[in-house]
């Protein structure tokens, strides 16, 4: 199971990053279910770590703003297993989106405080 705290109206957890140059990295991420992919990381976070760049693609925002991003490749602890996930290198702050949450249920009390909880649904 995975826990975390809705602050200012956005559902958080802390997610452990692992990399070969640095020790273990926990960041804090808003959960996004708009976004379909599994995580977000600031451009400048995902140069300081030197992420293995896969490829470039096309992004559609909720605003229908259309960019081309850079997706990266990084190791995280997810529900206490090491899991490979493609990463875009965009936004202001880390998100996880639903590429993370498939076969998950989610869990929010939705007020400043409230518990956030990921659990593996029992039937996969």
């Amino acid at each position: 199971m995975i826990n975390g705290i809705v602050f200012g109206r956005q559902p958080q957890i802390k997610l452990v990053l692992r990399t070969v140059d640095y020790p273990d990295l926990e960041i804090g991420c808003v959960i996004d279910t708009g976004f379909e992919g599994a995580l977000t990381l600031p451009a400048i976070v995902v140069e300081k770590l030197q992420l293995p760049h896969v490829a470039r693609i096309n992004v559609n925002l909720a605003s229908d703003e259309n960019f081309i991003t850079s997706v990266h490749r990084a190791t995280i602890i997810w529900d206490e297993a090491e899991l490979d996930v493609p990463v875009l290198a965009m936004g202001r702050r880390p998100t996880v989106g639903t590429l993370l949450l498939a076969t998950y249920n989610l869990n929010i009390d939705f007020y400043d405080g409230g518990i956030v909880s990921i659990d593996r649904d029992a039937q996969f």
